[in-house]
C-alpha cells in the first residue's frame, strides 16, 4: 500500500521512463535539472486533462497514460521541437494502484518511443 506521497513518486514515478544524459537532477526533488545543448531553445507545453471533459469516467488507464503525453507530444511536433523531457500532474480523488499502474504503462511505452524521461510534476 502507498502510504504518501514520496513513496507514490517512488513506485509509480521516479523509475517509469529512461533516463537522459541531459537530464541533472530529475524526478523527486523540488524541481528539474535540465542541460539544454549549445544553439537551441526549450519548447514547453502543458495540456491538462479533465475527466467528464476531455475523457470519460471508464476510459481505460492505459490508453488515458498515453493520451496524457501524446496531447503535449502533438503540440511540440506543431512547432516542430523535438521532445526530450515530460512532466505530469496527477489530482486524484484517492490512490488506485491498479489504476495508476495501468495509467503509467500506457505513458511510459509512449516515452520510451521518444525517448521521454519523465522529469517531476505535482501529484
Amino acid at each position: 500500500m502507498t502510504t504518501g506521497e514520496f513513496d507514490l513518486i517512488r513506485r509509480f514515478f521516479r523509475d517509469a521512463t529512461g533516463t537522459r544524459d541531459d537530464v541533472a537532477l530529475g524526478i523527486g526533488d523540488d524541481c528539474a535539472l535540465l542541460r539544454v545543448p549549445p544553439g537551441q531553445v526549450v519548447a514547453v507545453s502543458i495540456d491538462t486533462l479533465v475527466e467528464g471533459r476531455h475523457f470519460g469516467a471508464g476510459t481505460d488507464p492505459g490508453a488515458l497514460g498515453h493520451k496524457c503525453l501524446a496531447v503535449n507530444l502533438s503540440d511540440l511536433a506543431a512547432m516542430g521541437a523535438e521532445p526530450a523531457w515530460a512532466t505530469l500532474s496527477v489530482t486524484l480523488p484517492a490512490i488506485d494502484e491498479a489504476w495508476l499502474a495501468a495509467f503509467m504503462q500506457g505513458f511510459s511505452a509512449l516515452a520510451a518511443r521518444h525517448d521521454i524521461q519523465l522529469v517531476g510534476g505535482d501529484t
